[in-house]
């Protein structure tokens, strides 16, 4: 049997693929399962691993991951192709991609007509909600509605990331309790927050590559550029206030307090402050407003802006 699992949802992804391999007798598992890695994929190490006689089972697995997006259209391509034809009926030959295929191959299209293909996209609105209810529930755990919008909220449709996430929630909450709003605010960070920290540390230690690369991943996290402008201006007057504050001796709680902050995000905001001397954070606000009203009144587009903006805060001396 041939399958084709892909798509962005790793978790459901994997879930599926550990389904057909706990159909093998565990006590003989590893003997009939080979892994092969689809991006330095030998034709003879494939066929070897297809054919080799089942142990003590009848049939065995053969998952190859990333095949079809690296094997080389031509020559190679064409006798992968033309083995799928000839894959015995003792192995069940599993094609496992992490991202997008493309579908006009003759690879997919041959799966897409012989085998079993499934595609894991990422959870959305009332179906991701309710899968993270589900998943609460295995945990021993209700998610409150609120709760599951919020955590929604902080961490998006990254299933890992959701389940990671349950785990400390759940067992905070301990088994039949009920997970709150408050303790999503507690205890889950915003992953867009986070991008943010990196992309500051990253303009504060003038590191121009990495900073360019980070602004590129918030562009990439969806938001608009107009918005992650809204938001670097924002975390820069945390910095700021953090700064005068610490410069009174004030302790982080108290700054926390103050500003109306997480006591963590003070933290990381003292430490992000250091890499900026005596009115150089005022100066990049300044500069960051000065931006985004270019960008609303169309001098310049945003994406270019950031791009300028990373450019010039990283080529300044300290």
């Amino acid at each position: 049997m041939l399958y084709l699992f892909y798509g962005p949802d790793e978790v459901a992804r994997s879930e599926a693929l550990a389904t057909l391999i706990a159909s093998l007798p565990p006590e003989v598992a590893d003997l009939n399962l080979s892994r092969l890695d689809g991006r330095r994929l030998k034709l003879d190490a494939l066929v070897a691993a297809c054919e080799a006689f089942p142990f003590l089972a009848d049939r065995r697995l053969v998952i190859v991951a990333d095949a079809l997006k690296h094997s080389k259209a031509g020559k190679e391509r064409d006798e992968l192709r033309a083995y799928l034809e000839r894959v015995p009926p003792i192995c069940d030959l599993i094609f496992v991609e992490r991202e997008e295929v493309d579908r006009r191959s003759v690879l997919f299209t041959y799966l897409k007509k012989t085998g079993e293909t499934r595609e894991f996209l990422p959870l959305e609105g009332s179906a991701l909600l309710r899968w993270l209810t589900e998943r609460a529930k295995r945990l021993g755990a209700r998610l409150d509605t609120a709760a599951t919008q919020r955590l929604v909220e902080l961490v998006g449709n990254d299933t890992r990331s959701l389940l990671t996430e349950l785990g400390k929630l759940a067992t905070y909450a301990g088994r039949g309790g009920v997970i709150s709003p408050q303790a999503v605010d507690l205890l889950v960070q915003d992953g867009q927050e986070q991008n943010l920290f990196a992309f500051i540390d990253d303009l504060g230690a003038r590191r121009l590559g990495p900073a360019l690369h980070s602004a590129r991943g918030l562009l990439d996290d969806g938001q608009a550029p107009t918005y992650i402008f809204f938001m670097l201006a924002r975390q820069v007057r945390i910095l700021l206030g953090t700064q005068a504050l610490a410069g009174q001796r004030m302790r982080a709680d108290e700054i926390a307090v103050e500003l109306g902050q997480k006591p963590f995000v003070v933290r990381k905001a003292m430490e992000q402050a250091r890499s900026f001397a005596p009115g150089e954070l005022q100066q990049v606000h300044d500069r960051l407003l000065e931006l985004d009203i270019a960008t609303k009144t169309g001098r310049i587009q945003a994406e270019t802006a950031l791009e300028l903006f990373v450019a010039e805060v990283c080529t300044v001396r300290r």
